[in-house]
C-alpha cells in the first residue's frame, strides 16, 4: 500500500512539473506586428526612440546559417544543385571551396556587397530618409560601409556614366509592404557570399531584391540574381534575418581584423 501511494505521489508531482513547462511553451507570445510610419510605409528599423538592428549573428559559417541561407552554401558534391553556373564560374567556386576561401576579399576590409550584406556578422541597419528620398543600408561589420537606395524614381546611369562600384547603383520603390530594389553597375572585386561559398559574379550582375518585414522580429530577404556572364539563367534565393534589440557595436575591420586567418599568408607573423 505504501508503494502504491508513493508511486501515485511521484506521478502526481511529475504531472505538476510537466504542465507548467508545456503551458509555458504554448504561452509564448507571438511577435509584435509589422511597424509602420505615419504615412503607411513599413518601418524597416527600430521604433522611434527605440534601438535594435538586423543580425544573423553568424555570417554563413554555422549550421544555423545553413538553415537560413542554404541556397548560398555549396556542398562540393552537389554544386550543380546550388545555382545554374557557367563552366568557368563552377570551376572558380570549386577552387575557392578547395582553398577554404583564402583569397576572400572581405577579410581585407572589402565591403560585403550584394546579398552578402544581408548575411554578415555584426549585422546591418536600414535607415529610411524620406525627406531625401533615399534609404541607407548600413553594414555593422567589415569596413562599416553603406549602400544608398534611391527612392526618387531616377533611372540607372548608362554608357559612359556607369561607374562600377562595390554596391552598384540601386533604385527602389514600394510594392505594398515590400521594398523592391533594382541594382546594376557592380565591380568584380567582392564575393557575393561569405566563406566557404565564394559565389562569383561579373560586371553584368543585375540584382532584384524584395525586402519585407512580415512581423516585428523578422526581415525577409529575397534576391534574384541575373548575371549572364556567370550563370546560364536568372536564379533566386531567400532567407530571414532576425531582429535584435541591441545596438550595433563599434567594430572597424581596419583596426580590429578578427579574420586574419582567412588571408593568404595570414598565419605568418
Amino acid at each position: 500500500m505504501r508503494v502504491m501511494v508513493t508511486l501515485a505521489a511521484v506521478v502526481a508531482v511529475g504531472a505538476a512539473l510537466t504542465v507548467p513547462i508545456v503551458a509555458q511553451r504554448a504561452a509564448k507570445p507571438p511577435a509584435a506586428p509589422t511597424p509602420h510610419w505615419s504615412d503607411g510605409r513599413v518601418n524597416l528599423g527600430p521604433l522611434p526612440g527605440g534601438k535594435g538592428h538586423w543580425n544573423t549573428g553568424v555570417g554563413n559559417l554555422s549550421e544555423t546559417s545553413i538553415k537560413m541561407n542554404g541556397a548560398f552554401l555549396v556542398d562540393p558534391n552537389d554544386i550543380d544543385k546550388v545555382a545554374p553556373f557557367q563552366p568557368w564560374a563552377k570551376a572558380l567556386v570549386q577552387y575557392r571551396l578547395a582553398t577554404a576561401g583564402k583569397d576572400d576579399p572581405h577579410p581585407r576590409c572589402i565591403p560585403p556587397a550584394g546579398p552578402r550584406q544581408f548575411n554578415t556578422p555584426y549585422g546591418l541597419e536600414i535607415v529610411d530618409q524620406p525627406e531625401l528620398k533615399r534609404i541607407l543600408v548600413l553594414s555593422g561589420g567589415g569596413s562599416r560601409s553603406w549602400r544608398v537606395i534611391y527612392m526618387d524614381g531616377r533611372p540607372h546611369p548608362s554608357g559612359d556614366d556607369v561607374n562600377p562600384t562595390y554596391y552598384g547603383h540601386s533604385v527602389g520603390h514600394w510594392e505594398k509592404d515590400t521594398l523592391v530594389v533594382d541594382t546594376v553597375g557592380f565591380n568584380e572585386r567582392f564575393w557575393m557570399t561569405r566563406r566557404p561559398t565564394g559565389m562569383v559574379h561579373t560586371e553584368m550582375l543585375h540584382l532584384v531584391e524584395h525586402i519585407s518585414r512580415p512581423d516585428f522580429n523578422t526581415l525577409h530577404y529575397e534576391v534574384t540574381i541575373d548575371d549572364p556572364g556567370a550563370y546560364t539563367r536568372p536564379w533566386t534565393a531567400s532567407w530571414n534575418v532576425p531582429w535584435t534589440t541591441e545596438e550595433v557595436e563599434e567594430y572597424f575591420c581596419q583596426d580590429n581584423n578578427k579574420d586574419t586567418g582567412q588571408l593568404v599568408g595570414g598565419d605568418v607573423p
